[in-house]
């Protein structure tokens, strides 16, 4: 059976729940009505009239919330402006039982004819219990939904000590700062006591964010922000000259797999040539420690990104020897980050229109930018030049991270929102490749990072 059809299975399963739930709620708003008019004693026509009477009671309210519409509302997805609805279809029973009792006098029909008193009451009753019911779902929903980041996993936390005793007090230059990474980057190292943060960004929009929020933040006064293109050989050593960095974490890079696949000399300008010219005014400066943010996609790579954050990774390493220390760091997604699947599921999802896998098998590892982030300034501050990779735990399926976003979002997979297979694009891989087993990874004494054994070794 396809997941479709099996979603749609339990869609009809889960309508039924509904049913049986509302019908039970009525029953109870019934026999609370007797209680209550009655003072909790048995009515002279005993209970089980009351039971019988019940079944019709439940049937005319169900009968009238689906001919308001209230059973085509998802409980999760429950407003106060639905409210009225759920009520009118209260007061539509309440009316037919009214009827109902004066129309049918002969006594044979008592089991259809509930007292006109206990109708009112349960017209109140159940209005507040099926309104409750589907606000206490729709509050656990909404929590659930914060508290889950959609990769079907808990965010990790780390203790961070060390890099920030590493970088407290440094001057500290993040390039692409104002990207998902380089601006999470640029908050964590100004929040860790760095002496002064350089923003370097081309995109005048997102340096003007980045470079707002850290003023929100407190750190006006520890930022510089430089609208600069990291392969401008003779502005950025104009920086250099006038900042004097001590740390460099560069970001900036063109990391979107198709774009980059349909701009190659673009993608080999900016990823290698822009990582060459600021490694090497790293090296001529004498900076402490420089390190280069890479992808799991420079494994055994088949994307145009993928070769040329490899050939920067090779750039890096090759210029190891001197003073300066370099590195770079591999992991894979960053959940929600700009370009990442993540952002294009929700605004899909959010406009109802079919939801786009490219293949039913493909999977990715995930991370949240602050997992990613705080691992990476704990990689900086330690000595090996080298290669680190992150262990990002279990890949995650595409197509189950595109059912996950839309049932946190409030709506059923394939009944409300559809997934469309739309075929791998140029340069994708089914499965990315971060291996952090003995056989291709040195564990460190950190949590979570890994020395490369193929991407050089630790220095002496």
């Amino acid at each position: 059976m396809t997941r479709e059809r099996k979603a749609r299975f339990a869609y009809l399963a889960s309508r039924l729940g509904v049913v049986a739930a509302d019908a039970a709620a009525v029953a109870a708003s019934y026999f609370a009505a007797f209680f209550m008019r009655l003072d909790f004693q048995e009515p002279s026509f005993g209970w089980r009239r009351v039971a019988s009477s019940c079944v019709v009671v439940c049937a005319v309210h169900v009968v009238s919330l689906f001919l308001l519409g209230c059973h085509a509302l998802a409980w999760r997805r429950t407003k106060i402006s639905d409210c009225p609805r759920y009520v009118a279809a209260c007061a539509l029973s309440c009316a037919i039982l009214t009827a109902m009792r004066f129309a049918l006098g002969d006594y044979s029909f008592a089991g259809c004819r509930p007292p006109y008193s206990v109708t009112l009451m349960t017209f109140l009753v159940a209005s507040v219990a099926l309104i409750a019911m589907r606000m206490i779902w729709r509050l656990h929903v909404d929590s659930r939904s914060a508290a889950e980041s959609g990769t079907g996993r808990d965010e990790a936390t780390f203790d961070n000590t060390v890099a920030a005793r590493f970088l407290s007090g440094r001057v500290v230059m993040v390039t692409g700062a104002g990207g998902s990474i380089g601006s999470e980057l640029s908050m964590q190292i100004a929040a860790a006591g760095a002496a002064k943060v350089i923003l370097v960004e081309r995109c005048e929009n997102a340096l003007y964010e980045i470079d707002r929020r850290l003023g929100l933040c407190g750190f006006r006064q520890r930022v510089a922000s430089v609208m600069a293109d990291c392969g401008d050989a003779a502005r950025m050593k104009a920086v250099f000259e006038a900042e004097k960095p001590s740390v460099i974490v560069h970001a900036a890079a063109c990391k979107h797999v198709p774009m980059v696949e349909l701009n190659p000399e673009e993608g080999w300008r900016n990823n290698v040539e822009a990582t060459r010219t600021m490694a090497g005014l790293a090296r001529d400066f004498g900076v402490e420690r420089f390190v280069l943010i890479s992808t799991d996609k420079a494994v055994n790579p088949v994307s145009v990104m993928g070769k040329t954050k490899l050939a920067a990774e090779g750039v890096v390493m090759s210029m190891n020897g001197g003073a300066t220390s370099f590195c770079a760091v591999r992991f894979g997604n960053v959940f929600g980050s700009s370009g990442s699947v993540v952002p294009l599921f929700r605004e899909q999802i959010a406009a109802k229109r079919p939801v786009t896998v490219t293949h039913p098998d493909m999977k990715r590892y995930f991370m949240t930018v602050r997992e990613a982030v705080s691992l990476v300034l704990q990689a900086a501050s330690r000595s090996e030049r080298a290669i680190y990779t992150l262990d990002m735990g279990e890949p995650v399926k595409i197509l189950d991270l595109a059912e996950r976003l839309i049932s946190l979002a409030g709506y059923r997979p394939y009944v409300d929102v559809p997934i469309e297979f739309i075929g791998i694009r140029p340069g994708e891989k089914l499965f990315e490749e971060i291996d952090v087993s003995e056989k291709s990874a040195f564990k460190t004494d950190m949590a979570k990072i890994y020395v490369t054994k193929a991407g050089g070794t630790a220095c002496s």
